[in-house]
């Protein structure tokens, strides 16, 4: 059964930030709150625990389309080719907040994504899971947890997901209420900025 762990975001912490660090490290799934609705992710370099998510997801793994989450813009580098001065500024202003970016994968790709041509990145604006990867030294990959119920769509309270998620996972965070609007997904891959779903962000940016 997974455990469930408190963590306010305003100030993580480092403690209990580390505990979730140990369980990702240890191929664990984690769901954990962000800027928009709550998600389910593991260590990007953990072969097993991508599995895992996909096989909860009932994709196939090379198939699914998750997104990593970064720290910052600093770890763009690592899987994302090179992007112009103009994409640039658009994360700059965008990031950290409610947005997935698809943009052009590079070789550094862990084997599993090797046959994608994107990814999708999140920078979310919320203290406790950028404070998660920044332990842990690299990306988690991420999908959100969507409830069967499309009345619901996405649960909020932390309370409830434990209750459903307990035998799934290996640690649920709560985090405080989650909103119920997914990010907005912009694909910054080809030569025009395209909207692919229009979500909590707003499209200024662009």
């Amino acid at each position: 059964m997974a455990e469930f762990i408190r963590i306010y975001e305003d100030k993580p912490s480092e403690a209990a930030i580390a505990k979730v660090v140990k369980v990702l490290k240890a191929g664990g799934l984690v769901i954990y709150p962000t800027d928009t609705v709550y998600g389910l992710g593991c260590d990007i370099t953990n072969s097993r625990a991508l599995e895992k998510i996909a096989r909860i997801k009932g994709v196939k793994l090379e198939k699914a389309n998750f997104s990593f989450i970064c720290h910052d813009l600093s770890n763009l580098s690592d899987y994302v080719r090179q992007i112009d001065t103009a994409t640039f500024k658009i994360l700059k202003r965008a990031l950290p907040g409610p947005y997935t970016f698809i943009l052009p994968g590079n070789n550094n790709l862990p084997k599993e994504f090797k046959k994608k041509i994107t990814v999708g990145i999140r920078v979310p604006e919320n203290n406790i899971v950028l404070e998660i990867v920044r332990q842990l030294g690299n990306p988690i990959v991420t999908t959100s947890i969507r409830d069967e119920d499309d009345v619901v769509e996405y649960t909020t309270d932390p309370e409830l997901i434990f209750e459903k998620w307990q035998n799934l996972v290996d640690m649920v965070i709560d985090g405080g209420y989650g909103d119920n609007v997914a990010s907005t997904i912009i694909d910054l891959s080809g030569h025009e900025p395209l909207v692919v779903r229009e979500g909590k962000g707003s499209l200024d940016i662009l």
